[in-house]
């Protein structure tokens, strides 16, 4: 058994997937990522410049997919999940690269994220540069 407990959740105007962007660099706007105060300490060295990697908790996903047309295009072969970065997944966990605006506490102001209000952080993580 494994067992996570997301450590914040995401702030965004952002509610329904069907019109979010694929990908945070596809327009996503502005969103907050909330911190639980329980994790103060862990948060207390990020600072406005940074990029860091957020895993988050994707709730609204199918767990039951195995297979989908990549950016839900039918023109697309269907692929197995695993080679997509489809939502819907057996664990959907997301992966999203973002770029800290501002630092407000335990609210941290990000750029680049397509996850929908409410969607619980399970992780962050500095990223690394990209070589």
């Amino acid at each position: 058994m494994i067992e996570l407990t997301p450590v914040g959740h995401v702030e965004s105007p952002l509610t329904d997937a069907a019109t979010a962007p694929k990908q945070g660099t596809e327009g996503a706007p502005e969103a907050t990522v909330v911190i639980a105060a329980e994790y103060a300490r862990a948060v207390a060295d990020v600072h406005a410049g940074a990029d860091l990697v957020l895993l988050t908790w994707l709730d609204r996903a199918r767990r039951d997919v195995l297979a989908v047309h990549p950016r839900d295009d039918p023109a697309q072969p269907l692929t197995g999940v695993f080679a997509t970065r489809s939502p819907d997944r057996p664990n959907p966990v997301g992966l999203h690269r973002v770029h800290v605006v501002a630092v407000d506490g335990l609210r941290l102001r990000v750029q680049d994220l397509e996850a929908l209000d409410g969607t619980p952080v399970l992780d962050v993580k500095i990223a690394l540069p990209a070589d």
